[in-house]
């Protein structure tokens, strides 16, 4: 039993004729007979009496088709129901956001968002990637902005851009004399990362090929911000791999250094489970956020995306 059967009887019961009930379902008269007639065979009775001009129902297809009309009209409500709930954006939402992300590209388009969505309420965590994915698939979390892609059946992803990554060195360190880098350029015993749990931190160490960090040095430190390795290296030595909306000219310009062509880059992307409905919601929010970010953050051939699951 279908829905389009359903609306096929319904139509017979209105127009009590086959050829004028098929026209206003835009079927041809034999598809609507058919179906009809495949419908009675699942139900075991006659819903229609056809021995009579024009037509009309049998006593136990009178209470059918009074019981399709009902279940017709609740589907019509559920479909009215789930497009309000689409095409609305008033409420509570609660956004989680990896710390590489929140310092740096919040602060960028939620003063525009916030004034032109009022009824819109968010209330921000920042979360590491993991945390992120477990809260959504609870219902603990409404919207993610994270790096991707997770590669989960539960989550759908809705990528906003791609953001190249950065050396930051030590001023005195050598490799800030060339004026680009690769990967085979980077020293594994002076690279410093974030500690476990960033995807940054794996976005970095994928890049370069890298197991791990190495811990054969005397100072072993587990980063907390990507800030952190910035201080920690204008004091000591070395350097790291930053995301490119971390990079502050006026601060960190003598200190960085871009990657040559393909440059490694980020997929940032908001992340919701497959049930979530706010499709407004999620189409505002990558609107602002796209106008936010450099124009040359949209992919290009100049690209090479790493993951970091």
């Amino acid at each position: 039993m279908t829905l389009q059967q359903l609306q096929y009887v319904i139509a017979l019961d209105t127009h009590r004729h086959f050829v004028r009930a098929a026209k206003s379902c835009f079927v041809a008269q034999p598809t609507l007979t058919i179906q009809l007639k495949k419908l009675e065979e699942e139900v075991q009775m006659a819903i229609f009496d056809r021995s009579q001009q024009p037509i009309r129902p049998t006593p136990m297809g009178e209470i059918f088709i009074l019981k399709a009309r009902q279940i017709l009209g609740e589907v019509e409500q559920l479909k009215a129901l789930v497009n309000r709930e689409k095409e609305t954006m008033e409420g509570q939402f609660r956004l989680g956001v990896i710390p590489t992300i929140a310092p740096y590209l919040l602060s960028r388009f939620l003063p525009e968002f916030m004034q032109q969505h009022q009824k819109t309420q968010l209330n921000i965590q920042e979360l590491q990637s993991e945390d992120i994915i477990t809260k959504l698939k609870k219902g603990e979390l409404d919207i993610g902005l994270m790096a991707t892609p997770i590669k989960e059946k539960s989550i759908r992803e809705i990528p906003l851009f791609y953001e190249p990554f950065l050396v930051y060195a030590n001023r005195e360190n050598d490799i800030l004399e060339k004026t680009e880098v690769s990967a085979t350029d980077l020293r594994a015993e002076e690279l410093w990362l974030l500690g476990q749990g960033h995807c940054f931190r794996k976005h970095s160490l994928n890049y370069c090929q890298l197991e791990q960090e190495p811990r054969d040095r005397n100072l072993v430190m587990d980063a907390g911000s990507i800030e952190t390795l910035k201080n920690m290296i204008q004091r000591l030595s070395g350097y790291t791999l930053i995301p490119h909306l971390s990079f502050d000219e006026e601060k960190d310009g003598k200190n960085c250094l871009r990657f040559a062509d393909p440059q490694p880059v980020r997929e940032v992307s908001l992340v919701v489970h497959q049930h979530f409905t706010k499709e407004l919601l999620l189409t505002e929010l990558r609107k602002s956020i796209t106008r936010n970010v450099p124009e040359a953050f949209r992919k290009n051939d100049r690209f090479l995306t790493i993951e970091w699951r």
